[in-house]
């Protein structure tokens, strides 16, 4: 699910101007420069937003982006294109690097002159560090700093206390990101060395689910914002919390609804059903249906596309409010590692002939019951299986 970021570049001044008397002309500069744009994208020239910008870059504004890429030894056409990657706008002439900048630039250009990334592999990297980031900073100002930043005492502003918290905070904060990016880079290295092949590392068969909430659109209509925006974050927290815990990885969130996968199968049904008995027993939630798929997926700058991604979703759509629907494949998986019957049938049949010959008859953990066949836009016919909990687990 990726939405088109391609921008124009053709931009042009809407009042042009004449000199009464014409200028000799300006020599072409040596590489390709940044857009000029509105001013609106140019960097602040608050006071308190200066001082603040220092204090989290470390250092201060001293090149333009053209000065930048020359100090780096990188050219124009591939720094606006990390900078553009990373999020942020065109910044025109504008003294508003730093050194921090130039270090970064010089740091992606050395990989690829050093054959460790290609030029489109350094972009991406950058685009996916900027992506991922640029959406923990906003959370962080919307919901943390901005709670903590309310004025402790009547005739001092917000401002006054924002420097010395964020002062206080970065350091911290600085460690802990690099702690959890470092543990997430370990788990993720882990699962790639233990592809069976290359074509693995990309191409992967995982299950795939995604869980919404029912009537989520008539809901928004009936809540406050605040309501509204605590209900959403108790889901998202909620899901979170039980896919990290039962072995699943959460790809994302989108208001009402989230993505994860599994490598298995029975870790994608049981993350499901944990969902669905969580969340309907909370009496401030709507109820929740989820869909599974499992086949290949390819994954891209810590998503998941294809096929199997599509089928989950659609499944989503057609499911009745606190149930699972799974594919076919789901459901030949989790019958071939055990963890469902074939069949009611083949389990009745098996439970019977241990209770003739005095053994103990094979437990599973899920039960699949098959549903109608229908059409589904876009991935013709379609059986889904809804996915029940035939027993108990042992331990929680």
């Amino acid at each position: 699910m990726t939405v088109d970021d391609t921008t124009s570049d053709g931009d042009t001044d809407p009042h042009p101007s004449t000199p009464a008397t014409p200028e000799p002309p300006k020599p072409p500069p040596a590489s390709p420069v940044f857009h000029e744009v509105d001013h609106t994208a140019e960097p602040s020239d608050d006071p308190l937003a200066i001082r603040l910008e220092q204090l989290i870059l470390g250092a201060e504004r001293r090149y333009t982006a053209f000065q930048a890429a020359r100090t780096a030894g990188v050219s124009m056409d591939l720094a606006s294109r990390f900078w553009r990657a990373m999020g942020f706008p065109d910044i025109g002439q504008a003294k508003a690097l730093t050194e921090a900048d130039v270090l970064a630039l010089r740091r992606l250009a050395g990989l690829v002159e050093a054959g460790l990334l290609s030029e489109p592999m350094a972009v991406q990297v950058a685009r996916s560090t900027g992506q991922t980031t640029a959406r923990l900073a906003e959370w962080q100002i919307d919901s943390f700093l901005e709670g903590l930043t309310e004025p402790p005492e009547p005739g001092m502003t917000r401002t006054e206390v924002t420097y010395p918290l964020v002062e206080l905070l970065l350091p911290e904060l600085e460690e802990f990101l690099v702690y959890v990016w470092r543990r997430q880079l370990a788990a993720a290295t882990g699962r790639v060395v233990q592809a069976a092949d290359d074509d693995e590392m990309v191409d992967r068969r995982l299950a795939v689910g995604f869980a919404d909430l029912v009537g989520f659109t008539r809901l928004t209509r009936r809540l406050e914002e605040e309501e509204l925006g605590e209900l959403v974050e108790a889901f998202e927290t909620t899901c979170a919390d039980l896919v990290a815990a039962h072995g699943g990885r959460l790809i994302k969130t989108l208001g009402d609804e989230v993505l994860y996968c599994a490598d298995d199968a029975g870790t994608a049904a049981e993350i499901a059903l944990r969902l669905i008995e969580t969340l309907s027993h909370d009496q401030t939630m709507p109820a929740l249906r989820v869909g599974i798929a499992f086949g290949t997926v390819t994954t891209r700058m810590g998503d998941v596309f294809g096929t199997t991604v599509n089928l989950a979703s659609r499944l989503t759509s057609i499911a009745p409010k606190d149930t699972v629907l799974v594919d076919g494949a789901l459901a030949e998986e989790l019958s071939r590692t055990g963890d469902a019957p074939v069949s009611e049938a083949e389990a009745a049949a098996e439970a019977e002939k241990a209770a003739k010959e005095g053994t103990e008859s094979p437990t599973y953990r899920f039960g699949l019951q098959p549903m109608w066949q229908r059409p589904v836009r876009g991935l013709g016919i379609v059986e889904p299986w809804m996915l029940a909990r035939r027993a108990k687990p042992a331990s929680d």
